[in-house]
């Protein structure tokens, strides 16, 4: 007789999903966008991110309700071969989502290693190689641990956002935010179509800063109680991720000016030293242990759409072997920390951020459309979560839109 095929552990709450959703989706990106999309749209900057919640939000809802009818690992992936039903395709996408938190994890990994290599003086390839080996370490420990250090790493991220936001209302000096600075600068010498275009642009890159609400699905397998957690996560994810990203941006935009902030590398450090009037050294540590919270929420999403394809039949067998001890994939999880160490240490990745982005936006319009198909196909609805069918079918038009917008922008 032989022994069962361990299964992954169910020990996630609605909570812990919750903080690591924020963490997943503010990750390293607010300690940077910020700047950017300050340069683009200036003291309209809010305006940028609220639309890109706007857009962002029906492809959220897609996600919840798919994640309420098939709460599975790979999760994309199952949807498209339920959609569609081409296995073909379904691996196409599996492996996309895949490519994309490796690539981020290597490109995140480029810059920690710039930070650890000044204060530790190590060669750069070993800077990498201590810093993912560690991280591949904990998602293989076991998913509570990697859970329990996330949230850690979540907290001290959320605590940097709440040094920027005390010293900010202090440095204004007005909670009052109808009345800020920002809000009365003139616009003077930009028409009305430059306004609109840099608002647009500003828009596109700050849409990127909410990408991230998706890897929630990929952890389906080890949610508790997942038809009901699996929406609730995401929905409260998007909800608070726009709440700190509208709070901090508009505090930004008022501390330090948006010219400024867009030069700096390091925008949030300036705006904490511009409002506290001390070193943003320490500060600076904070931002290293969010790039550290991307990199390991991206080792543990992508080693589980690889373990969550071998049910389908489109990946082999020996990505799904368990272990019994840790409960974890070891084996698509070890090839995963190979391939974000590769590319860490091999190829510059200056640019691909992009790329992920772009592809990111392909899968929410994939994604879209399958649930949309699904809807027109099956009258049945999850007993715990659903949205009306224009809402897939918004988020369709939106990704694709946003899409062509990012093609245009390429070849022109």
């Amino acid at each position: 007789m032989t022994n069962p095929q361990p299964s992954l552990r169910r020990s996630i709450g609605l909570v812990p999903l919750i903080i690591y959703g924020v963490g997943v989706t503010v990750g390293a990106g607010i300690y940077v966008l910020v700047g950017v999309t300050a340069g683009l749209s200036g003291p309209l900057a809010p305006l940028s991110f609220l639309l890109a919640a706007l857009i962002a939000a029906p492809s959220a809802f897609t996600f919840a309700e798919l994640s309420a009818r098939m709460p599975r690992s790979a999760g994309e992936a199952l949807y498209v071969l339920e959609a569609f039903g081409n296995l073909r395709l379904s691996q196409i996408v599996g492996l996309t989502v895949v490519f994309v938190g490796v690539v981020s994890s290597a490109t995140v990994t480029n810059g920690a290693a710039g930070y650890i290599s000044e204060i530790l003086s190590l060669p750069d390839w070993l800077t990498k190689l201590l810093f993912i080996g560690t991280l591949g370490a904990i998602a293989m420990w076991g998913v509570v641990q990697s859970v329990v250090v996330t949230v850690i790493l979540t907290i001290i991220e959320l605590g940097g956002l709440l040094l920027i936001f005390g010293f900010g209302i202090w440095s204004i000096g007005s909670p009052d935010i109808l009345h800020w600075p920002a809000w009365s600068l003139p616009l003077t010498g930009l028409g009305t179509s430059a306004v609109v275009g840099g608002v647009l642009t500003g828009t596109l890159i700050a849409f990127f800063a909410f990408i991230g609400f998706e890897d929630l699905v990929n952890m389906a397998e080890e949610v508790r109680d997942p038809e009901r957690v699996m929406p609730r996560a995401i929905t409260w994810t998007l909800i608070l991720t726009t709440f700190l990203y509208l709070t901090i941006v508009t505090i930004a935009i008022n501390v330090v000016p948006p010219a400024e902030l867009a030069a700096s590398d390091a925008p949030l450090a300036l705006v904490f030293e511009r409002a506290s009037g001390h070193s943003a050294a320490g500060f600076a540590a904070i931002a290293v242990l969010a790039t550290v919270n991307t990199v390991l929420v991206q080792i543990i999403m992508a080693s589980r759409v690889l373990y969550g394809m071998v049910g389908s039949g489109a990946m082999p067998a020996i990505f799904g072997r368990i272990n019994a001890r840790t409960q974890t994939p070891v084996i698509a999880t070890g090839i995963v920390i190979a391939i974000v160490l590769l590319l860490a240490i091999v190829f510059p990745l200056a640019g691909l951020a992009r790329t992920t982005t772009f592809i990111a936006l392909s899968i929410f319009t994939i994604v879209n459309l399958a649930l949309w198909r699904i809807k027109l196909r099956d009258n049945s609805k999850p007993s715990h979560f659903t949205v009306p069918i224009w809402v897939p079918i918004t988020g369709t038009l939106l990704s694709s839109a946003i899409l062509v917008f990012e093609i245009v922008q390429l070849v022109s």
